[in-house]
């Protein structure tokens, strides 16, 4: 069963995220806060992971560059999520990150973008 680590700080967008997952026969584990990101990451060695640009005072954007200069987390696809930042800032700054999902979710294009980050 592949694994996802969905990183945000609004608990309603981890409780649907992780619902929708977990019916898609998903194994999910949510953190409500970037401070417990790498150790999560360290014990429940995600697939992938949903990242929130915005997490109350930290940067997703750091967070998914850390986790990308890491040797033992640079392979893990990244997709960050955010309201407010768009597409290009994200895909094409210095953050890594594999992909951009935007906030409201369309839950058939989250569902793909999982599925083509498990495959690649």
């Amino acid at each position: 069963m592949k694994k996802i680590l969905i990183v945000d700080d609004s608990t309603d967008i981890l409780e649907a995220l992780a619902l929708l997952l977990n019916l898609e026969g998903y194994n999910v584990k949510t953190v409500d806060n970037g401070y417990f990101l790498t150790n999560a990451v360290k014990l429940f060695k995600p697939d992938v992971i949903l990242l929130d640009v915005m997490l109350g005072l930290l940067d997703g954007r750091k967070l998914c560059d850390e986790l990308k200069h890491m040797s033992e987390t640079a392979h893990i696809p990244i997709i960050m999520i955010s309201a407010t930042h768009d597409l290009s800032s994200l895909t094409t700054g210095s953050c890594g990150a594999n992909d951009f999902l935007p906030k409201p979710f369309n839950i058939d294009q989250l569902l793909e973008k999982v599925s083509f980050q498990l495959a690649s």
